[in-house]
């Protein structure tokens, strides 16, 4: 090992150096109220009560406004599916020319339906068109 490895490790192994009473970090104190100190003080304690503040609304504001908007999106729901139980069935629906346009098949299953085919609600008969 060389000299300067040997001293760069004593440095590190050497006890840190206490304070003497001169040498006292005087503004650090909190007996000491500078401008600083009193300014950090009033923004620690308006930060305590905006984040009070948030914290109530997103408890008491935001919980019910999610059940209101729940329920109302439930509500659209069955409305809509109540809608669709008076519809024809999906075999006499009349099948215009612009619907199911297909250029090339698909790469998957018959060829004829989208990845995002629902049978429920999407209907295609390849002879049928008015």
């Amino acid at each position: 090992m060389s000299a300067r490895t040997l001293l760069r490790a004593a440095a590190q192994l050497r006890a840190p150096a206490t304070r003497s009473t001169a040498q006292r970090r005087l503004m650090s104190s909190p007996s000491t109220k500078n401008a600083f100190v009193r300014e950090r003080s009033e923004v620690k304690h308006h930060a305590a009560g905006s984040a009070e503040l948030w914290r109530k609304i997103s408890l008491y504001g935001i919980a019910p406004a999610l059940i209101l908007a729940g329920f109302n999106a439930y509500k659209l729901w069955n409305e809509h599916w109540e809608h669709w139980a008076h519809m024809p069935p999906l075999e006499e629906r009349v099948e215009y020319p612009y619907q199911n346009i297909r250029t090339k098949n698909f790469v998957w299953g018959d060829g004829d339906k989208t990845i995002f085919w629902n049978p429920v609600v999407n209907y295609h008969n390849k002879d049928k068109t008015a």
